[in-house]
């Protein structure tokens, strides 16, 4: 079901001082196709869930002008919009509200997702080719879903459907993270996808991403004391750099501990962590004692797994302490030390409310920390979204030629990393500091990993 509520022939948007002109061509709610069932009409939150960063997952995807597509632009929107409207009959909590961004359940009430439609007065090329980013390319998303400016905010998903002056395309899509994680995201874009090439979700072709849900009992809200820290983005630049599978093969057999060979993300993780710890380092004159944060998918570390569908934030952050100066660290150390806080800390949980406890008691540990916020100002973060293949993201658009992370909603100090399109390498995408960034950038021994 598509609900039109706002039809605008002409408006622009002004982004970061900067004149991102475009033009707003619809403003539409998709509604699920299908009623979603009264006993499903309220979706509790876990406690993960209710402990996730309050901040979205923003991805644009890119496509090009395609010849073999005989679709006009709007037979093309009225595709991603229906196969949608289909789609949302699986992944309903995305159709709901939350009564407010610290409820602990959501209203399964069909409201319905965001989509706009949008003119954009530049070509793709332009954003193809941008290896040094900033928040411009939040126009692409729709209504600042990047986010939490508006404490009232309670979408959970928004898509602007961006049509580029050389006819190219820009799938925008944004997440909250407090309904789900990256496999979440990436099996609701990997079904919708499916159902706009094909059709109908019916269809024998669509991939059968079938959500799992857990059932939680409702709880009060524990999320209101991690909430309040807003997103410190003072100063922050974005760098993309590619690193080939045969260059991170080099850096595995580098890094690797009594003849254990570290997996590629293990690898590059290390590289950039110990490289921005010593740019800092560098900058200041001395090195801080720091943490390594790193997002874990937990899907696998069950002692009963769950199927990488399963709907909801079933992933952990590991702590890896450093408390030398990264110079005197070793690559190997840093593999090794996260290897064994993986081993210690996450194999064999029981159930998503051990996360949850597990969680909230590293962070009981990281506020004892003397000088904590140095400490967490000086810290890094690292996410990887590898393992899920964006190039078979075919709305009937075609393949994407390129795949961006908005800026809008990252901490500074983190690595975001993707497979490369091609599937021969890692892109990373490195938040720091001007300062620190132009000597990360300068680093040979980082640079001899990279793509020429």
């Amino acid at each position: 079901m598509i609900q039109k509520f706002l039809r605008l022939s002409s408006r622009r948007r002004v982004s970061s001082g900067k004149r991102q002109l475009h033009t707003i061509i619809s403003q539409e709610l998709i509604k699920p196709s299908s009623p979603t069932p009264s006993h499903l009409c309220t979706y509790n939150l876990s406690p993960v869930d209710q402990l996730a960063a309050k901040s979205y997952m923003p991805i644009v995807l890119f496509y090009p002008n395609n010849d073999n597509c005989t679709l006009t632009s709007q037979e093309k929107a009225r595709v991603l919009k229906e196969s949608l409207s289909q789609s949302l009959t699986r992944y309903y909590p995305f159709a709901g509200r939350m009564s407010s961004p610290i409820s602990p359940y959501v209203d399964c009430n069909d409201e319905g997702i965001i989509f706009i439609e949008a003119r954009i007065n530049s070509n793709l090329e332009k954003y193809l080719q941008l290896s040094e980013l900033d928040n411009t390319l939040d126009s692409l998303f729709a209504n600042d879903l990047v986010n939490y400016k508006s404490p009232c905010n309670t979408s959970l998903v928004g898509v602007q459907f961006n049509h580029f002056a050389c006819g190219g395309l820009g799938l925008a899509v944004s997440m909250s993270h407090i309904i789900g994680d990256g496999a979440t995201f990436g099996s609701f874009l990997g079904h919708w996808a499916s159902v706009a090439r094909y059709g109908s979700a019916n269809h024998q072709e669509v991939i059968p991403y079938i959500p799992h849900f857990i059932q939680f009992p409702l709880t009060g809200s524990i999320q209101a004391a991690y909430r309040a820290r807003e997103i410190d983005q003072t100063n922050v630049v974005l760098r993309k750099f590619v690193f080939p599978n045969s260059k991170l093969g080099d850096l595995k057999k580098l890094v690797e501990i009594n003849n254990n060979e570290p997996s590629r993300v293990e690898a590059l993780t290390s590289l950039l962590y110990k490289t921005a710890a010593n740019a800092a380092a560098k900058r200041s004159g001395s090195f801080k004692t720091s943490y390594l944060f790193i997002m874990v998918n937990m899907r696998n570390k069950f002692v009963k797994k769950l199927p990488q569908s399963t709907f909801g934030n079933i992933a952990s952050v590991i702590l890896v302490p450093t408390d030398r100066h990264t110079s005197e660290t070793s690559l190997s150390k840093v593999v090794e030390d996260i290897k064994k806080t993986m081993s210690e800390e996450l194999e064999g949980i029981q159930s998503v409310q051990n996360i949850g406890e597990y969680i909230q008691t590293s962070r009981s540990r990281m506020r004892k920390q003397p000088n904590i916020k140095k400490v967490v100002n000086g810290s890094y973060w690292c996410s990887s979204l590898c393992g899920f293949a964006y190039s078979k993201l075919d709305f009937g658009l075609g393949k994407p030629i390129g795949v961006n992370l908005a800026l809008g909603s990252t901490h500074k100090n983190g690595f975001m990393l993707v497979d490369t399109l091609n599937g021969d390498g890692i892109e990373a995408l490195v938040f720091l500091e001007k300062e620190n960034m132009e000597k990360f950038e300068n680093d040979k021994h980082m640079l001899s990993f990279c793509q020429k």
